[in-house]
């Protein structure tokens, strides 16, 4: 580590930061529920944060080590189709997989959401396309 530089991570804009702290004080019960089961690393050893930013995006749930991104979705993204895919589009376009759940999925299938999060972090394979969720 002879040539390591230590280096401050860039400061996030004021706009994104006030939005992490709003939706950080205000999770609806799905992303209490995953967060509870994802936080201190229960998942395979991965760190997870909530409500990470990534350039202009907010992550609901992010593992920086795997590049794993999870999204959890209400009612709102039914109508937001486009602009998720065009979200989705760019995480990948920086390496980041994206796994997306729909927040009654995260409720009544717990289990199995967490069985996909699960193999998402142990695997290395690519994960089905934003939308597709759990089939």
């Amino acid at each position: 580590m002879e040539n390591y530089i230590p280096h401050h991570p860039a400061k996030l804009p004021e706009d994104i930061r006030t939005w992490v702290r709003e939706l950080r004080g205000r999770m609806t019960d799905s992303e209490a529920l995953l967060w509870m089961l994802l936080r201190n690393r229960h998942i395979a050893g991965a760190k997870f944060r909530r409500q990470h930013p990534v350039g202009r995006y907010i992550l609901d749930y992010y593992c920086v080590e795997k590049k794993l991104a999870i999204e959890l979705d209400g009612g709102q993204h039914g109508e937001a189709a486009d602009y998720d895919q065009h979200r989705d589009s760019w995480l990948r376009s920086q390496g980041i997989r994206v796994l997306r759940f729909w927040n009654n999925q995260m409720l009544a299938e717990t289990e199995a959401v967490m069985e996909a999060i699960y193999q998402a972090v142990i695997e290395e394979t690519p994960l089905p396309q934003a939308g597709e969720g759990l089939g």
